[in-house]
């Protein structure tokens, strides 16, 4: 791609996600137009888009039932004033969602985002004890390689490395445990690694003294270390140790929601019911910034009171709620339920997982997992050794480009969640993408060379 001077000057007056300014320049992607499943770029190049917008665009690009709920909602109202009222689309909004979640979560609120419902998850579960006099309640325990969101709380629960150090000291109160995939190598049996990994929150929780830890959270399929995915045991166990312990028991489902696990939430992916549940991206499909909190209804009572005693929940935010991301979010759940997407995922994920299943005859996958059609595939240099194979991850974010196909890849797996409206002939498309790439990619590493 070639860019302007004028293009290449304002791509040096901001800032990209993750990476180097210099580096993007050397293969710069700026994009024009999206619709359905794809992208395409200033150049006119189409790209296959495989992950989403990156785990967003729940129902594909441009929606037409998105789109025309929010047109519809620009001619009543765009903005209600958040200290004064609540628009009346986001009251409707709140009881859609309330009605799609699990077991007694109902109580809701929405945000702009993911980070912002992680961090209002927090404020929210401290501020709880703090009304129910437990005061001393107020760590969280979260999962290395686990990500949350970018605002100071959720990075502190977040476990993720280099994306935090740059801004320590990080707040305090905020403790780690190994996700299962660090630890699967020490046993031979995965289930039986599942047990331990989720045991560690209740060692956990006794030495750092109960009356003094607030809550955990994970995301139920954990993304930055490479689609992690335990068992529905796992989360049982979870289960079981919060309800023994008075912790709270958070689910991250920015990523997971909405579908791509096979039903509209993970935890009844897995069967388990959290106390809170934070949403985000795949809400609105992209068309709008929208996420939302869901927590137990029995929790709001808590919050409620004379205004003197000032027990209302201390938290805000300007756009929470908006009228037209609301009306977006409703377009979507709409979708998704009247026409079977949850089921439509868990029939498609079964496809694609055989397509991706395909790719170890390349001798570099050594496992595939997820749920739904959120699936990630780990690479390694040899299946004997399991040894991380970063090189080919890092040769194939090129050729994937190149090829006119756009995934999440990190470099020692890469990570697919294809829009819910997809067919079985946009799989066999995608499978084919991704085997070119993986086989050029393989190519370059194995003599040196590099596409242009």
């Amino acid at each position: 791609m070639k860019l302007t001077a004028r293009q290449e000057k304002l791509l040096r007056q901001t800032f990209l996600d993750y990476q180097q300014t210099s580096a993007f320049l050397a293969r710069p992607l700026v994009l024009h137009k999206a619709e359905g499943l794809y992208y395409w770029d200033i150049d006119g190049k189409r790209y296959f888009d495989a992950i989403g917008g990156i785990f967003v665009a729940s129902l594909g690009h441009r929606h037409p039932r998105v789109v025309e709920a929010v047109k519809k909602q620009l001619d009543i109202m765009t903005f209600a004033p958040p200290l004064h009222g609540v628009a009346d689309i986001t009251l409707e909004f709140i009881d859609k969602l309330a009605s799609v979640a699990p077991g007694n979560l109902n109580f809701v609120k929405p945000y702009s985002g993911g980070s912002e419902s992680v961090e209002s998850a927090l404020k929210f579960v401290r501020q709880y004890y703090k009304q129910t006099g437990r005061s001393e309640k107020y760590k969280f325990i979260s999962r290395y390689h686990g990500y949350h969101g970018s605002t100071f709380g959720a990075m502190a629960a977040s476990g993720t490395g280099k994306r935090k150090t740059k801004f320590e000291p990080q707040m305090g109160g905020f403790l780690k445990v190994l996700p299962p995939t660090s630890l699967r190598d020490r046993f031979s049996d995965w289930k039986e690694c599942n047990r331990f990994a989720a045991r560690q929150f209740e060692d956990v929780i006794v030495h750092e003294d109960p009356q003094t830890v607030a809550g955990v959270i994970v995301e139920p399929i954990g993304n930055t270390g490479g689609i992690i995915t335990p068992t529905e045991e796992y989360f049982a166990i979870l289960r079981d140790i919060c309800d023994r312990y008075d912790v709270m028991l958070i689910f991250d489902e920015i990523i997971t929601g909405y579908g791509k696990t096979g039903a509209m939430f993970a935890a009844q992916t897995f069967g388990t019911t959290p106390d809170i549940i934070c949403g985000g991206k795949g809400l609105s499909s992209g068309v709008l910034p929208l996420g939302a909190m869901i927590a137990r209804q029995d929790m709001a009572q808590f919050f409620l009171g004379p205004a003197e005693a000032e027990i209302q929940f201390a938290h805000g935010n300007t756009f929470a709620g908006n009228p037209l991301a609301c009306a977006a979010g409703m377009a979507v759940i709409d979708e998704i339920v009247e026409n079977n997407l949850c089921d439509k995922a868990r029939r498609l994920g079964e496809y694609m997982r055989s397509k991706l299943e395909n790719l170890k005859k390349y001798g570099v996958v050594r496992e595939v997992r997820g749920r739904g059609i959120l699936l990630g595939v780990e690479l390694v240099k040899d299946t004997r050794t399991n040894e991380p194979f970063p090189e080919l991850g890092n040769a194939l974010k090129r050729t994937a480009l190149d090829n006119g196909l756009i995934m999440r890849i990190d470099p020692s797996w890469f990570a697919v969640a294809p829009a819910l409206v997809a067919e079985v002939s946009d799989l066999d498309e995608m499978a084919a993408l991704i085997d070119k790439s993986l086989k050029q990619a393989l190519e370059q590493v194995t003599t040196g060379s590099k596409s242009n």
